[in-house]
């Protein structure tokens, strides 16, 4: 970090969202004009208003300001805080168990996410992922265009599995000698680098597992009886993901056509040879199988996703070395969203504003609407995730309360779903998200490339979803 942001974040903004946040703490309750607002609700909104502020501007990593407000919320808002905040407090607040709260780092959204991670450092670890992209990207053949497909078809099933940035940087990899083989006055190479993010992006909606936004709205759902299983998810949004990914090649081959006529793709690799390998084959296709017959098995998928964990720890497919690897950072991120939620209604905060706000007066429509644009906007310049973590609490109150008027459109699914496909088809800049960022890297990249397709893509991402949301529901 450079020394001007360094002063910038920490003698500017830092003592701005400090300020801001004692302010709601301390300011008079009649303030908010509220009424049947207390005080541990009062200290909640003051930690929402610190949270956002904080995932908004970055003053420190996302995943940590997660783990600052769990903390907070442990300390002010629980019954097992600081005797500072608890004693004499005798307005009719409620005091969150502070069990409910530390739940939120082993919540069952969390476990889908890290067996998902789990199923992905083992395929690494024996080249199934090399192996893989080998097989599917072999009939698209050497016809540039068709090429361009594949990679697009490839990046957005692993990105289904995967973490994006880890699919964005593997077929980068395996792409570099290509881009560089390519003529230098030809726009095709361009289109190739695009099409790595743009399909990492796209693909992560496929499934639950697949981009945290997913899993933030699947926990607010989850938390509201409106649990959607795995096989639900897929069969809804793979089909949203295919038709994307072909709108975005033929978008790619009109902005940037090649001019080359040939392309061989040269992945070294594969996989390695070993019992281990035959463990994870066989782990992998099982744990999906289970994931998409759910509705049948009985076997939550939640519960799935901790199988291959304890397969490839016992078996030794993955030991202690191998769970540094996991992104913890994106768990503990993910955590201090669904702790909002746990604050939100839990402190009774959710049914005070529901009572205070006149969201009966307020068309459904345009609330969905309105919604996924806000996401979209807010997406651009924020991590996705943090994004999601910040409008999913307020979306799910506001869902709560106009769930009746809401069903002509798909219903309160509709609504945090479509939140999560707004974040997702956000990728107007590289700041957007790593794989937009990935991209830049190689140079090939202007931003000016990346905009047009990121409008076209977001435009036509946002109608789709929620034309698919409203006509199919879930």
């Amino acid at each position: 970090m450079s020394d001007k942001k360094f002063s910038v974040k920490y003698f500017v903004l830092l003592p701005l969202v400090i300020a801001v946040t004692l302010f709601l703490w301390l300011v008079p309750i009649d303030f908010f004009g509220v009424e049947g607002l207390n005080v541990v609700q009062q200290r909640m909104i003051a930690i929402f208003a610190f949270a956002a502020l904080m995932w908004m501007f970055e003053i420190i990593p996302a995943w940590t300001t997660s783990v600052v407000i769990i903390v907070l919320m442990l300390l002010t808002i629980s019954n097992k805080g600081f005797g500072l905040f608890i004693n004499n407090v005798n307005d009719g607040s409620v005091f969150i168990d502070y069990t409910a709260v530390m739940a939120a780092f082993a919540n069952p959204i969390i476990m889908l996410f890290l067996g998902g991670f789990v199923l992905a450092i083992a395929a690494t670890k024996v080249g199934l992922d090399v192996q893989l992209a080998k097989i599917l990207l072999k009939p698209f053949g050497t016809n540039p265009k068709t090429v361009m497909l594949g990679i697009l078809c490839v990046v957005a099933i692993f990105s289904m599995f995967m973490s994006n940035t880890a699919t964005a940087a593997m077929m980068l990899a395996f792409l570099t000698p290509v881009l560089k083989s390519l003529p230098a006055d030809g726009k095709g190479r361009i289109g190739l680098a695009l099409a790595i993010p743009v399909a990492a992006n796209i693909g992560g909606i496929g499934t639950p597992i697949g981009t945290p936004p997913n899993a933030i709205a699947l926990g607010y759902l989850n938390d509201m009886g409106m649990g959607v299983t795995f096989m639900d998810w897929m069969l809804r949004m793979v089909p949203f993901v295919i038709v994307m990914i072909l709108i975005a090649w033929g978008l790619l081959l009109v902005l940037f056509p090649f001019k080359a006529k040939k392309i061989e793709l040269k992945i070294e690799g594969g996989a390695k040879p070993g019992h281990h390998t035959i463990v994870v084959y066989v782990t992998f296709a099982v744990t999906i199988l289970l994931w998409i017959t759910e509705q049948w098995t009985g076997i939550n998928s939640n519960i799935v996703a901790l199988i291959p964990f304890a397969v490839f720890s016992a078996t030794g497919v993955i030991d202690k070395k191998d769970l540094s690897e996991i992104e913890w950072s994106v768990l503990w991120m993910v955590a201090g969203g669904l702790a909002l939620g746990v604050g939100l209604m839990k402190t009774g905060l959710a049914s005070t504003l529901v009572n205070a706000i006149p969201f009966s007066s307020m068309s459904p429509f345009l609330v969905m609407v309105a919604a996924g644009v806000i996401g979209y906007l807010i997406s651009n310049f924020l991590s996705h995730s943090s994004a999601a973590n910040l409008l999913c609490p307020i979306i799910a109150v506001i869902g709560s309360a106009l769930s009746v008027e809401l069903e002509p459109f798909g219903g309160v699914r509709a609504l945090l779903i479509g939140l999560a496909i707004s974040t997702s088809v956000a990728m107007l800049l590289p700041i957007s998200t790593p794989p937009n960022a990935i991209a830049s890297s190689t140079g090939l990249v202007e931003t000016k490339d990346m905009l047009k397709v990121g409008v076209v893509i977001g435009v036509v991402g946002l109608v789709l979803g929620y034309a698919l949301l409203m006509i199919v529901g879930f």
